[in-house]
């Protein structure tokens, strides 16, 4: 599992998911969740239910055919074997790592968050590991601070790369997100090494992009772009910059 590699950029991707939301935090205020909750608060009622819920980040051409991860007991398991080369699962809380909404994110172990999400086959190789990672470090007790020093361990260490050329996820789904009722508007992400979000005219007024390089080692630049509907083909509102 090369979890250097990947840890970095989801913690890039899901600030910029909460960018595009618009949530804001004030700098005072207190974690709602201060530690993880028991396990199976954060799991499904059924397989089928998170199978169903996982597959509406991608239009079905897409997510039909891919394979799915599971929240379980010892964490996550494929559920469905796919022949794209795609993998579907559903985030949880710790999916926005330390400081993606700031040190007092209220949400970091919210059992009801849930955030479907597909990989494409290069993301699902170099992206999707480190989600993987972190939820054992969760399963296995490690609070908010510990999982915050093992990134920065990880930094420290070089064992973070750049994302595969190509990588990139889908997040279009109608269902799922926030306990508060936020949602985002129906978007792609996509992953780069380092490169001048200028160059895309992201976060400028009337451009469906947003870019993150996340401080203090902005070694990943995450691109989301909005798109006009929902995976199930419905029209969403896009939101401009």
């Amino acid at each position: 599992m090369r979890s250097g590699n990947s840890l970095k950029v989801e913690l890039c991707g899901l600030v910029l998911l909460v960018g595009i939301i618009g949530i804001v935090r004030a700098e005072d205020a207190k974690p709602s969740f201060p530690v993880m909750a028991p396990i199976p608060q954060y799991l499904e009622a059924t397989a089928s239910a998170e199978i169903a819920l996982a597959r509406t980040a991608a239009p079905p051409s897409i997510s039909g055919d891919a394979s799915v991860l599971v929240l379980g007991k010892h964490g996550y398991e494929t559920a469905a074997e796919g022949k794209n080369g795609v993998v579907c699962l559903v985030w949880r809380a710790w999916s926005a790592g330390p400081g993606a909404t700031g040190d007092d994110d209220r949400d970091f172990w919210n059992p009801k968050l849930r955030i479907p999400i597909c990989y494409n086959p290069a993301g699902a190789r170099s992206v999707l590991p480190a989600y993987l990672e972190s939820t054992k470090w969760a399963f296995a007790g490690a609070s908010k601070a510990d999982i915050k020093e093992r990134t920065r361990v990880q930094l420290a260490s070089h064992q973070m790369a750049a994302p595969e050329s190509g990588s990139m996820a889908f997040m279009m789904g109608r269902a799922g997100g926030f306990a508060d009722g936020h949602h985002w508007p129906p978007h792609i992400m996509l992953f780069f090494p380092p490169i001048s979000s200028a160059d895309w005219g992201a976060g400028l007024h009337g451009v469906p992009i947003s870019a993150d390089q996340e401080e203090p080692e902005p070694n990943i630049t995450t691109f989301n772009v909005l798109v006009p509907m929902y995976s199930d083909g419905t029209p969403a509102p896009v939101k401009q910059h």
